[in-house]
């Protein structure tokens, strides 16, 4: 029986001869009945004349030895573009990680710089992107809590908790051995920011799953939520409880995801995916491989700020915020109309403008100060107050900030503003004072009462004054509009 696996890569006429041949078989022609044909060996580079003559000999190999990657390549637009095993994975003997393999030098690992050689304007923006700095994590304190906190050096010098959690989103330092192959502490990893030997950063195939790389996964929700997830970046989550995402389960079968443009407004409608409003194509603007490129605001740190404010305040010249912005309501506007978007963004600005005014400037005055009286050590985390903050603005903060930006109104209140009020309140606040009792018991009377004047000037300011039985500031009241005939004053809490 003809083997369809091989049908499927052997040349055009092959596969027509292939069946020509049993069709006639079938219907017994006497003169092949009489002296059957004798077949001529085909060689290898017969079987695979597509490709190149070293390709064509690890085809030949590993539709075998690895089946699945032989399959899942020959479904890809690498096989249709004749882009075999040798044209991605080839080296030079020079390469740190080159190894010998059966008659060919290769590297295990294709990094955006091999990509680079046919893929050069997406490498070129994937390198400017926030995503290829995603392996900067040493020294931060997500790494603390991972290498010393959670972990320990057990493999090779590296904590598990990083080579196999925080490494396999952000990207390992992949090392080599002495005989050029990886070490098992950075290797394997995807991680969207790997520091790859050759110097590059990044893996596409973080994104782009190897070996068919195929584009509909890439645009697929799901694809970035294998990172974008849980309790500090529930974008995922986030996504998944917005209109948006509700339109999308309900729509997928008329996203038209492997369209080869994927254009919102002309291949598509039901709903945006993360890809739509942060890569893809509108009618007015290009693809782009930096993820960054029309996010206005940082909503990650403490305290957030418009994206281009550090870079320019150290001298650089990158794109402005306003322009980013104006890019994304470009997308927005795909589907909806203007005053829609612009009252949206005067939403979302009012609403970040909040968190950083009432809770993440005033929580990081006060860690300042108890830092500086020494009413802290420098250890990072063996100070229940330090745990409170880092959980305020890391987890419930970035999970309001993220809802706000992506229309999830749990996430906006319950899952986000309401734990950042109680942590604030609750458990910042009285942890202080007791910081403050303590040191003035020790006699640190001078410390006491500069971090006691701080506190103060916040629970006493306009937005805070409410927890010591002041007037909260002004808002809304039932007179300040009709209510279109709603008797607002009849509401109970």
């Amino acid at each position: 029986m003809m083997n369809l696996s091989c049908a499927r890569v052997c040349p055009q006429g092959m596969r027509i001869g292939g069946w020509l041949l049993l069709g006639l078989l079938l219907v017994g022609t006497p003169a092949l009945a009489a002296k059957p044909a004798k077949e001529k060996p085909v060689t290898i580079l017969e079987g695979f004349k597509h490709l190149s003559k070293e390709s064509a000999e690890c085809v030949s190999c590993h539709r075998e030895k690895t089946p699945g990657i032989y399959e899942m390549w020959g479904e890809s637009k690498h096989y249709r573009a004749n882009v075999g095993c040798y044209e991605c994975h080839k080296a030079k003997p020079t390469d740190k990680d080159a190894i010998k393999h059966k008659d060919f030098v290769i590297s295990v690992i294709v990094s955006p710089k091999d990509c680079g050689s046919c893929h050069e304007q997406e490498t070129k923006e994937f390198e400017g992107s926030h995503h290829a700095s995603a392996g900067n994590i040493l020294g931060s304190l997500d790494n603390v809590l991972a290498e010393v906190v959670e972990g320990a050096p057990l493999l090779k010098g590296s904590s598990p908790v990083v080579t196999m959690g925080c490494a396999g989103c952000h990207g390992s330092i992949v090392r080599v051995n002495s005989d050029g192959s990886l070490n098992p502490s950075g290797w394997p990893n995807t991680g969207i920011g790997r520091i790859n030997p050759d110097g590059s950063r990044g893996a596409c195939s973080a994104c782009h799953l190897r070996h068919n790389f195929d584009v509909e996964q890439a645009r697929h929700p799901d694809n970035c939520g294998r990172c974008h997830l849980g309790p500090d970046h529930p974008q995922k989550e986030i996504y998944e409880e917005s209109v948006h995402g509700i339109a999308f389960r309900a729509h997928i079968d008329e996203m038209n995801m492997d369209s080869s443009k994927w254009i919102p407004g002309e291949d598509y409608s039901a709903a945006p995916t993360c890809a739509t409003c942060h890569m893809s194509a509108t009618k007015d603007l290009p693809v782009t491989h930096d993820v960054g490129d029309r996010i206005s605001w940082n909503l990650r740190a403490p305290i957030s700020f418009k994206i281009d404010e550090k870079a320019k305040k150290a001298g650089k010249k990158v794109k402005p915020w306003l322009a980013r912005r104006k890019d994304m309501k470009n997308v927005c506007s795909s589907c909806h109309g203007r005053n829609i978007v612009d009252n949206f963004y005067e939403q979302l600005d009012s609403f970040v403008n909040l968190y950083n005014d009432k809770f993440a400037i005033p929580g990081a005055k006060i860690m300042k100060v108890l830092k500086e009286e020494k009413l802290i050590d420098p250890v990072k985390f063996n100070e229940e107050v330090e745990w409170t903050w880092f959980l305020l603005w890391h987890h419930e903060g970035r999970r309001a900030r993220h809802g706000a930006a992506m229309l999830a109104p749990d996430y906006v209140h319950w899952e986000g503003m309401f734990e950042v009020s109680r942590r604030f309140y609750i458990e910042m606040v009285p942890q202080v004072r007791e910081l403050i009792h303590k040191a003035e018991q020790a006699g640190n009377k001078k410390a006491a009462a500069r971090v006691q004047k701080v506190l103060d000037e916040i629970l006493d300011s306009e937005m805070h004054r409410w927890f010591k039985g002041g007037k909260p500031p002004k808002t809304w009241s039932p007179k300040d509009d009709d209510n279109h005939g709603f008797d607002v004053s009849k509401i109970k809490g």
